[in-house]
Formats: C-alpha cells, sequence, structure tokens
C-alpha cells in the first residue's frame, strides 16, 4: 500500500483546494460536486444531523476522497480545547474513489491503486484528528500525534491481522463485510462497495447497527 493512502490520499488533503473547513464553519458543497463517483453516508435509518466535512484532490484537481458527517461535530485537533469534546458522539462516513490505475502529478509514473487499507487509513487519521488528550503537556502533544498516525498506519496495512475484527454491515440495503477495530478514542472501520472504497470512524454511536447507502443529495448536507 506504500504511497497509495499516505501520498496518494493523506497528500491529497494537503495539497487539495476543496479542502473544507472544520466545525462550526460554513462548508461549501462545491468540492463534492466535483466528483466522478457517488457519496456514501448512513442510511435512512439514522435520523440524526448530517454536516459536511472535507473532500480531497490530486494535485491536477481530481477529486479523490471526502468525508461526511453524522451526529454531533467533534472539535478538531488545534482548535480551542472543548471540555465537553469527549462526550460528543458522532459517526463520519468516508468515500474513497476506486483507482485501480492513478497517474501521478507530472503524467511521468503511475501511483498504487486505491484500496480498503486506503479508506481504513484516513477513517484512522480522520479520528486522531478529532482526538487527544486535553489533559496532556502542549510539549508531548506532537509526540503523541505522531505515534498515533504511525500507528493508524501500521494497522491500515495489515486488515488481516488480529488486530482487526470481522464487521457484515448493509450498503444500500446488501450484507457487506468491513474490517473493524475499537480502541479507547473511538472505532474505526473499512470496507468496499460499488466503485469505491468505504471508511468510518466514531465515538460514541455503536457501529454494530449502522448502515450505508449513497447520498442522493450531497447538498443535503451543507444545511
Amino acid at each position: 500500500m506504500e504511497t497509495t493512502s499516505r501520498v496518494g490520499a493523506q497528500g491529497a488533503d494537503a495539497s487539495s483546494d476543496t479542502a473544507q473547513g472544520g466545525p462550526g464553519s460554513r462548508r461549501s458543497v462545491d468540492g463534492y460536486l466535483l466528483a466522478s463517483f457517488p457519496w456514501y453516508g448512513l442510511d435512512e435509518a439514522y435520523s440524526g444531523s448530517r454536516w459536511l466535512m472535507q473532500v480531497g484532490a490530486a494535485a491536477d484537481g481530481t477529486v479523490e476522497h471526502g468525508s461526511t458527517g453524522h451526529g454531533e461535530e467533534p472539535t478538531l485537533r488545534g482548535e480551542r480545547v472543548d471540555p465537553g469534546a469527549e462526550k460528543r458522539r458522532f459517526a463520519v462516513v468516508v468515500t474513497v474513489a476506486s483507482r485501480p490505475v492513478r497517474r501521478s502529478a507530472d503524467g511521468t509514473g503511475v501511483l498504487e491503486a486505491t484500496s480498503v487499507s486506503s479508506a481504513a487509513w484516513l477513517a484512522g487519521s480522520g479520528l486522531l484528528s478529532c482526538t487527544w488528550p486535553a489533559q496532556m503537556e502542549r510539549a508531548l502533544r506532537q509526540d503523541w500525534l505522531d505515534q498515533q498516525t504511525a500507528l493508524a498506519w501500521e494497522l491500515a496495512d495489515h486488515l488481516d491481522e488480529p488486530a482487526w475484527s470481522t464487521l457484515s454491515l448493509p450498503v444500500d440495503g446488501a450484507p457487506t463485510e468491513f474490517r473493524y477495530r475499537e480502541s479507547e478514542y473511538g472505532w474505526v472501520l473499512a470496507g468496499s462497495a460499488e466503485g469505491v472504497h468505504l471508511g468510518a470512524y466514531g465515538r460514541g454511536m455503536s457501529a454494530y447497527g449502522m448502515g450505508f447507502s449513497v447520498i442522493k443529495d450531497i447538498a443535503a448536507y451543507a444545511g
């Protein structure tokens, strides 16, 4: 998976001109509308609030992945410390375009294909973006983040190992197998659907009763 999730996916976030703001900001749906693949979210059984997060694009502007949120918006790392952050209940769905062949930005090479591991990495790093020990000294937080990010990367690269279990959840009504893991910070899962790879992460909302479906009107998430 080397270069796919970390360079292709994580790097897409860093270079994206369409990345949206953090919680509390008004997010544009424009970046989502540029995608050539369908977006996924929780299915109609979920009746709570829904909101946009961000999209990630390659250097040429091609949208590669993005996230949609459900529940109470978490506080992102780097924002002011929120005493109630750990009690917020949310679930984020990550949609990653299935790209068997991906050209490098300069057109001279080929990047590794996206995969379920790509979705697992984005979900794992997404959970880290809204999870950090507020009681930890600021000088130690970056070390903590570096360690946890490396662990998330390693776990995403080894989905068949004991750290992950198997969880069957409906995607567009059809039972679909996901790889799933829990930690003290929340949960992460990853699998595949038609034409995309799906990741999800959350806290305070159980993953076991969730279902996923294509979002018919992404603009409805902009609320």
